[in-house]
């Protein structure tokens, strides 16, 4: 490993002192796991920090973010590992890993619930649906819940419950001095609207309080398979089927060669195919009134949208979004799903190669829009469509082949984009990130960051720098 200035900085004392009074464990290159620990879900990212402070509670958090000071070393913040750029790794500096602050609370009377920043997605739905209650948020179990928290989180439930941040209640945070803050919108209620969409910019949140809604523990979900070759029909019917479905129901379409999983027919897998993956959150007999059009809709390869836990339905694209694999992604926000738009993503889909790429197109609408645009930092709510053009391979091989068709992709819908969501940003750029904000928004961010980061401390992120 090269040495550098702020590596020689790093003594044996300086280390052994943070130690001293650390709960968890401090990770140093020399250590065994050391490449295990620093492992992310995208393993295109290769980075190797100094030190990896795996932090056990706050008082960690604030030692480690001391200790950063100290020693000069820039500081990348990890939860689950997820962020698409890597974000939460970074190279000869400090990563304040908070995997092992996992600790959840229910309270199924005032229907809340407490979760510590290290928790996943799949351990928050496990403790709040013994109680038939959920949070809104995401689509895959083992993405961290903070990171997709603070730049908003869409998920399976948007459309009946709004983003993840729509049930935000409050936030336990550590400034770049090392303060504890609490934000809600009756205490630093500035702070609580920046969090809510552009929140690692502003500190470490270490604890959120959410409120919970009521959804299944059973309901109706699953995906429906057509031959790639329908999608420019299906697309059209899809199209107007939507204006009239309630809100209980969010849908993902997808593009992709099957993937072998087990549950769908092997004779599938490989094939192109187009996937309208549903999501109805409500009673059982109305999902099935509400989807008997697209089920009846030309010739389904397979119909999976049946009645099933809704832990089981969270975690139906785990198997095709594991740790390990080589992700690069490019996302846009469009307005509706025009016959260019559906040309343009068909013509594109049909020439995916990497059995492993697949790219879901977001439903909007419904009780996102029932949040006034300006409450909070999160931009666009009146997006039609989000699409998360993701290219994948297993190993290198390939892996160039794939982002070039993404980004052809991305670059013919250009036309069409309306904003960006920044939790599908890449490293793309500071006026990528003011495009996901808006001017008036971005420009009221960088004043609150002047306020809370003055020194841009919490930089490796979506960074809004505050000058």
């Amino acid at each position: 490993m090269t040495t550098t200035a702020a590596e020689a900085r790093l003594e044996d004392a300086a280390i052994n002192e943070l130690e001293a009074g650390f709960r968890g464990r401090v990770v140093e290159p020399e250590d065994l796991d050391y490449d295990d620990q620093r492992k992310i879900w995208n393993a295109s990212i290769d980075r190797r920090p100094a030190l990896i402070a795996r932090c056990a509670g706050v008082a960690d958090v604030i030692a480690a973010i001391r200790f950063a000071h100290r020693s000069g070393l820039p500081v990348a913040v990890r939860s689950g590992g997820h962020s698409f750029p890597g974000l939460s790794l970074c190279d000869r500096g400090l990563v304040i890993d908070l995997r092992l602050m996992n600790g959840i609370r229910v309270d199924p009377h005032a229907r809340t619930a407490r979760a510590q920043a290290g928790v996943l997605l799949g351990e928050l739905d496990r403790e709040t649906q013994a109680f038939g209650l959920a949070v809104p948020a995401g689509i895959v179990t083992h993405t961290g819940l903070a990171g997709l928290t603070l730049g908003g989180g869409i998920g399976w439930l948007q459309r009946k419950y709004g983003l993840t941040i729509d049930q935000l209640v409050s936030v336990d945070l550590i400034t770049a001095d090392g303060e504890f803050v609490r934000a809600s919108e009756s205490e630093n209620p500035d702070l609580f609207w920046g969090v809510r969409g552009a929140g690692s910019n502003f500190g470490i949140v270490t604890e959120f309080e959410f409120r919970l809604n009521p959804v299944g523990p059973t309901l109706v979900a699953g995906p429906i398979l057509w031959r790639m070759e329908d999608s420019p029909d299906l697309l059209r019917f899809y199209r107007e089927w939507i204006e009239d479905v309630p809100d209980e129901l969010t849908t993902i379409v997808v593009h992709r060669r099957a993937p072998a999983v087990p549950f769908l027919p092997e004779e599938l897998h490989g094939k192109h195919v187009v996937i309208v993956a549903c999501c109805y959150a409500g009673p059982i007999e109305d999902a099935e009134a509400v989807l008997r059009p697209l089920k009846q809709f030309g010739s389904p390869l397979a119909d999976l949208c049946v009645p099933k836990p809704f832990v089981a339905h969270q975690a139906m694209f785990d198997p095709t979004l594991p740790h390990g694999w080589h992700y690069y992604f490019k996302s846009c926000d469009i307005a509706e799903l025009t016959d260019e738009v559906i040309d343009i993503t068909v013509d594109h889909a049909l020439k995916i190669e990497s059995p492993l790429t697949t790219f879901p197109i977001f439903q909007g609408g419904g009780a996102i829009r029932t949040v006034g645009e300006d409450d909070t930092a999160f931009n666009g709510r009146g997006f039609g469509h989000t699409f998360n053009i993701n290219a994948t391979t297993a190993t290198a091989d390939g892996f160039d082949e794939a982002r070039a068709w993404a980004r052809g992709l991305w670059d013919a819908l250009q036309p069409y984009h309306t904003s960006v969501y920044v939790n599908f940003l890449m490293d793309e750029g500071e006026e990528r990130i003011r495009q996901a904000y808006g001017p008036e928004k971005y420009d009221r961010l960088k004043a609150l960051k002047r306020r809370y980061d003055p020194d841009n401390f919490f930089r490796l992120n979506q960074n809004i720098p505050p000058n």
